[in-house]
């Protein structure tokens, strides 16, 4: 039974911190004790556990951009959050999870703009039809928690140009995103901001649990553990390097010839490649399938592999520029 709220409120933008600090919080969550975390990413497409990155987001062009790809430990699709959303995640004992009653904390907050917010199948919170939260869960034994996004004003042509995979041919395993129609909140409530918002769920976090908030204070040790942490979601390993096995076709014409390039990785590694073309050059293939072969499925190893191979300079850019549309 929950008899204590807390809540925690990330001063960061940093995702990979923002993440480490919602395990660690999950962590160390009390009996009894529901604690809500507000936090905020910079320019950041965060990917679930189980989805293949190269599907799901232009990862080279949001990184050449300053941005970030992120995996978090729960499952769902794909999201872009920048400073005009807000995440939130409720984390609790797993005896007390109470999916309602914490989606009734969102909508009630929602609500009390004047937004007619509504709970669309398990997932979602949707308002005049289109989507603005989308919900995700991880249960990790005797505790649990329910996180997601809300939008409030975020950059809409960002949210489009890096959640577009690539037009190559890419067959993965794993999760794949399911698009929706989207509203910015504040289209619905001009007025509305962010602090407001954070307020608003504070309140009704209060008002649904019929219980005070007291904040949530972090000692030494606690941001020991959040500094390991953000190491493990910040490596390329994690983000990256996730046994969800994928082949990738591009290919493209060039006045050396035809090219056809297939690419086998699993792991972050390309494990086979496949290079099919009409150039006259009948050795272009098999150096460039040699080069590519067992090098990691992202440009830093990728451009100094083919540039360092036996390849007229031509063709090395060529295929970094077919490759360029795969990563």
């Amino acid at each position: 039974m929950i008899d204590t709220l807390a809540t925690y409120e990330s001063g960061s933008f940093d995702p990979f911190l923002n993440l480490a600090m919602e395990q660690h919080l999950l962590e160390t969550v009390k009996g009894g004790c529901c604690l809500l975390y507000l936090w905020q990413n910079e320019n950041t497409v965060v990917i679930g556990r189980n989805q293949n990155p190269w599907a799901e987001c232009r990862s080279s062009l949001l990184e050449s951009e300053g941005g970030h790809l992120a995996r978090r430990l729960s499952g769902g699709g794909a999201v872009f959050h920048d400073l005009g959303n807000l995440n939130f995640t409720f984390l609790v004992p797993t005896e007390d999870y109470d999916l309602a009653k914490q989606q009734r904390v969102l909508l009630e907050a929602c609500r009390s703009f004047g937004i007619p917010a509504e709970l669309s199948g398990r997932n979602d919170l949707t308002a005049d039809g289109r989507k603005f939260s989308g919900n995700a869960f991880y249960h990790n034994g005797p505790r649990s928690y329910h996180h997601g996004t809300l939008l409030v004003d975020v950059d809409g042509e960002k949210l489009s140009r890096y959640l577009t995979p690539a037009k190559a041919k890419l067959e993965a395993k794993g999760v794949a995103s399911v698009r929706s129609r989207v509203v910015n909140l504040i289209e619905l409530c001009p007025t509305l901001t962010i602090d407001g918002l954070k307020r608003a769920l504070t309140g009704a976090f209060e008002q649904v649990y019929g219980l005070p908030s007291a904040p949530r204070v972090l000692t030494d040790a606690d941001r020991d553990r959040v500094a390991d942490l953000r190491e493990t979601y910040a490596s390329w390993a994690w983000r990256f390097g996730q046994k969800l096995p994928f082949t990738c076709r591009t290919e493209g014409r060039f006045p050396w010839g035809g090219a056809e390039l297939q690419l086998n990785v699993d792991e972050g590694v390309i494990r086979a490649a496949r290079l099919y073309t009409d150039a006259m050059d009948h050795g272009l293939a098999a150096e460039a399938e040699a080069a590519l072969t067992g090098r990691s499925f992202r440009k830093e190893a990728i451009e100094p592999a083919l540039r360092g191979s036996g390849l007229e300079a031509d063709v090395r850019e060529d295929l970094l520029g077919l490759i360029a549309d795969l990563i």
